[in-house]
């Protein structure tokens, strides 16, 4: 994905860069050190500043919102920059909770929107299925979508962002209904409590399996570091890609945080 430029700068929060567009993905600026609640008893505690602060951003055209409701994923200074950030895409009853910050447009499952501008390619974005835990867990942990960009001169697929999500039936619907160039999945393996049973995201095992259907040019691992709740990070995941079949392993490329990449596929 030649024309696109990424910047990892911490836990969700990705900066897009495409055709003169700069997009936003769950924008989390709050320093260390503050703990969070994300309902039910559970908490965690935020170990890992952004690589970029807010006042380095620069514009912002728009900015895909998981789901609003975790901290982790849209924290208070990232939420304070809501009105500076242009058009936000997000869950339907997050579009909701978010209307007094700026233009919103909730999305559910396989639903699309499109952003349009003067001298930049329309970009079409798609919501595709998470589910955000176990089976039956959707009353607990809210509404939760991930995101697929496709715009025209795309030579090989769209880019895919997973959101929080556990690997179930309808992430595997993503490798029947799209074409993915660069996939950018949300690991960390996430366990509440940390030594129970019950997980609320994708392992690298996961997502090794679901790079196997989607067979994108690029797998990208993302949101498994800067937090306590994490139990699996970059050393556990390198461990399990040091496993997988070759030409599984060899898609996977990590972002340097803060460092902005051209072509993952080509690192």
């Amino acid at each position: 994905m030649k024309d696109v430029r990424l910047t990892h700068i911490g836990g969700p929060t990705l900066l897009i860069e495409v055709g003169g567009w700069r997009i936003l993905t769950d924008p989390t600026f709050d320093a260390p050190g503050k703990r969070y609640f994300f309902g039910w008893g559970t908490t965690s505690r935020k170990t890992t500043g952004p690589a970029i602060s807010a006042d380095q951003l620069g514009t912002i055209d728009a900015v895909l919102i998981s789901h609003d409701h975790h901290g982790d994923n849209l924290d208070p200074a990232g939420r304070a920059l809501l009105p500076k950030l242009g058009t936000i895409v997000t869950t339907v009853p997050g579009a909701k909770r978010l209307a007094g910050s700026g233009p919103t447009r909730g999305l559910a499952a396989w639903d699309t929107t499109r952003l349009e501008a003067p001298g930049k390619p329309a970009i079409e974005i798609t919501a595709t299925p998470c589910r955000h835990g176990p089976p039956g867990s959707h009353p607990i942990v809210g509404e939760v979508v991930g995101f697929a960009l496709k715009w025209d001169g795309q030579e090989h697929g769209v880019l895919w962002i997973s959101g929080d999500t556990v690997l179930y039936d309808g992430v595997r619907e993503v490798a029947q209904r799209l074409t993915v160039d660069t996939a950018i999945f949300h690991l960390g393996g996430v366990k509440f409590p940390v030594s129970g049973p019950i997980r609320y995201t994708m392992t690298a095992q996961e997502a090794i399996e679901l790079t196997g259907l989607i067979k994108p040019r690029a797998a990208i691992p993302i949101h498994y570091e800067g937090w306590k709740h994490f139990r699996q990070g970059r050393t556990a995941i390198e461990g399990e890609l040091a496993a997988a079949p070759a030409d599984i392993k060899a898609l996977f490329h990590w972002l340097p945080i803060g460092e902005p990449v051209q072509d993952p596929a080509m690192d």
